[in-house]
């Protein structure tokens, strides 16, 4: 039925497509199958998780080296259902990793994690804080306020990316605060 009407609408042609599909044999064929910007990838483990009487509600949190398992926000989730979707990950995914449970019904969730750092800043009170090192100069803010002073582990872990490197930090529990740097 397709092809009559596409050929009652004109849609049909003897000529051979446009480009021949790509070659097993690594010979470049035609257009390329791959289109739009490439996207890095958000999560380094996706994998499922069996927890009962869970939220409705997707759960976020950060799981620690010392075994704790620190939730983003107040939760409805319990201690046990936290520590059923980090022992999901650690399976596949060393810790420290912030994740994110998503439920998909009759107890089973979707948790994905990605890998991230944690560094030890004692005495930095805040929620958020960003190093920034430059030729002119070091700056830091905590809290979008400017501050005095340093923060060793924060420079060490910029220090890994040049001379000129950014650090943005936010606060997790205690001293503990989970850390990005990149070059600048």
């Amino acid at each position: 039925m397709h092809r009559v009407l596409a050929e009652k609408g004109g849609l049909t042609s003897s000529r051979a497509p446009a480009a021949q599909p790509p070659g097993f044999d690594g010979e470049a064929r035609g257009e390329p199958g791959i289109h739009g910007v490439p996207r890095a990838r958000r999560f380094d483990v996706v994998t499922t998780a069996q927890v009962e009487g869970g939220p409705d509600e997707p759960v976020r949190f950060v799981a620690l080296t010392n075994g704790s398992v620190v939730p983003e926000e107040p939760t409805g989730a319990s201690a046990d259902a936290l520590a059923s979707f980090a022992a999901a990950v650690d399976s596949s995914l060393e810790r420290p990793y912030r994740a994110e449970a998503v439920p998909r019904g009759r107890g089973l969730w979707a948790v994905a994690a990605r890998r991230i750092v944690v560094l030890d800043a004692p005495g930095l009170q805040g929620r958020e804080a960003e190093l920034v090192s430059t030729r002119q100069g070091r700056s830091l803010h905590v809290d979008h306020q400017p501050r005095f002073g340093s923060v060793p582990s924060f420079e060490r872990q910029g220090l890994e990316h040049g001379e000129e490197y950014v650090v943005r930090a936010f606060h997790l529990v205690d001293d503990l605060w989970e850390v990005e740097a990149s070059a600048l």
